[in-house]
């Protein structure tokens, strides 16, 4: 039965709703920044440029860089974001769109976040590279969807009795790399990462202006959970929801951090765009080879 306009919402020229991209438009590699400015960041190495288009904060280019032909899409920042990027990605590829229909072959993305982080383990410093093998979402996406499957209950357990979680809080759900794009892109340059995924910048990252928070001491709990070895390092707003749904829709998703603070010692790098920058370089050679 074909899928109804009011769930699947096209634009008169045939394109996603929000993206504003017909299927042509779209690699099978992805990278996904938060800021649409950090589009153009990313596509001034490529060799060629097919496309620009934007809509909202959605910007998308596609080109190619060495050969290798690679969309750039901009997401905005937190889950509810990814979760409209990575639906109507998936749509692009996955769905016959004059149809109507979900196709019966069905084609497996590599998706690559870029993005910044900041760190909460003091040995993991400012102006260094953090490739996500895990993460723990602290919003609420993946649980409107059927996804215990690709949750690690286990870990989430743990998590929630170490810091003492609130009821009134999202249940913290964990999620996983894809193991061989993340293989792919790690090296000695990169540190190996568990990382929190919040809902905000401020009070849920324990950040205090004038509001105060409901535990003060949540930063130092994430801080120290540490299961079989693995400790939580780092914070940001997007990497379990790409996690979460990249997992269930059958896609490659891996998390590329550059951190920019460290929560720990209080401080924050002095170039920043200088280690973003360095990062995209890394991610494209790696992406290439």
């Amino acid at each position: 039965m074909p899928i109804k306009a009011s769930e699947l919402i096209l634009n008169p020229d045939g394109s996603v709703y929000h993206l504003n991209i017909r299927p042509e438009h779209l690699s099978n590699t992805i990278i996904t920044v938060g800021d649409p400015d950090r589009v153009d960041s990313v596509t001034k190495y490529f060799d060629t440029i097919e496309c620009k288009i934007k809509k909202r904060e959605f910007h998308t280019q596609t080109g190619t860089y060495k050969g290798k032909r690679i969309t750039v899409i901009s997401t905005g920042i937190g889950t509810d974001n990814i979760d409209i990027v990575f639906n109507e990605v998936d749509a692009l590829v996955n769905i016959d769109l004059e149809k109507r229909e979900i196709k019966k072959d069905l084609t497996s993305l590599d998706i690559v976040r870029v993005g910044t982080s900041g760190s909460i383990q003091k040995e993991i410093p400012i102006d260094s590279f953090l490739i996500s093998e895990y993460a723990a979402g602290c919003d609420s996406l993946l649980h409107f969807y059927d996804s215990e499957h690709v949750q690690y209950k286990a870990i989430s357990n743990a998590l929630i009795k170490h810091t003492n979680w609130s009821a009134d809080k999202s249940t913290p759900y964990v999620v996983k790399s894809n193991p061989a794009l993340h293989k792919k892109l790690s090296s000695d340059k990169t540190y190996n990462g568990f990382t929190a995924t919040n809902v905000g910048f401020y009070g849920p990252q324990g950040r205090i202006l004038r509001l105060p928070i409901q535990d003060n001491n949540l930063n130092d709990k994430l801080a120290s959970f540490n299961y079989n070895n693995m400790p939580i390092t780092n914070l940001e707003m997007e990497t379990a929801g790409i996690y979460g749904l990249a997992g269930l829709l059958g896609h490659k998703a891996v998390s590329m951090n550059a951190i920019i603070a460290n929560r720990a010692t209080g401080e924050f790098s002095k170039n920043p765009k200088g280690i973003v920058d360095e990062l995209i370089k890394y991610t494209l050679e790696k992406l290439s080879e």
